[in-house]
């Protein structure tokens, strides 16, 4: 074994460990640490092959629906740094994960909603685009775009002007005034 396969086989057996100890652990703060560093290795694509044979970025979508905050946060975290892989973000949208991810729009940790909107994004091809540019999530941009909070307007803006036709925008404020559809800001 060369230097290169060996690292990637030392690589491989960390991550295997780190998804070991989330499953087994009942600690919340535990599961909250590996899930992070899980998060952190989705930003090296030297990670994605590893990543996908051990299911990572299913306990990734898995961990949207939970209660506990953080774990929804490294969860999306995880997801908007695998996403732009281009196998990576066809197995997200094929296992249902945009409801998943359009559900953490009404999140009230920023980082989860920051995480969101990137997500949706970067998941945005000419067949998900019916499924994520709707009147709920448009209007819910447009709202982000108006907050005070200059990660949401800066952002929303930018998912508005690049994903969205002007009548769209203009459908989306005038249906509720600038209120969205039961998507709420985050706190700041």
């Amino acid at each position: 074994m060369n230097g290169g396969q060996c690292a990637g086989a030392e690589r491989f057996q960390y991550l295997q460990a780190l998804v070991t100890e989330f499953q087994d652990t009942d600690s919340i703060e535990a599961k909250e640490q590996v899930l992070a560093n899980l998060a952190n290795f989705s930003y090296d694509p030297k990670n994605f092959s590893d990543l996908q044979k051990l299911q990572v970025p299913d306990l990734f979508l898995d961990m949207l629906t939970e209660d506990n905050e953080n774990l929804v946060e490294f969860g999306i975290g995880g997801i908007c740094n695998l996403c732009l892989d281009k196998a990576m973000k066809n197995h997200i949208l094929s296992s249902g994960g945009l409801s998943l991810i359009i559900n953490c729009l009404s999140s009230c940790c920023e980082e989860t909603v920051l995480s969101a909107i990137t997500t949706l994004m970067y998941l945005c091809t000419t067949a998900s685009r019916v499924e994520i540019i709707t009147p709920p999530v448009v209007e819910c941009m447009v709202r982000f775009s108006l907050s005070d909070n200059r990660r949401f307007s800066n952002l929303a803006k930018i998912f508005l002007e690049d994903y969205c036709t002007e009548q769209q925008v203009e459908e989306a404020r005038s249906l509720s005034q600038n209120t969205a559809l039961g998507i709420p800001l985050p706190k700041d």
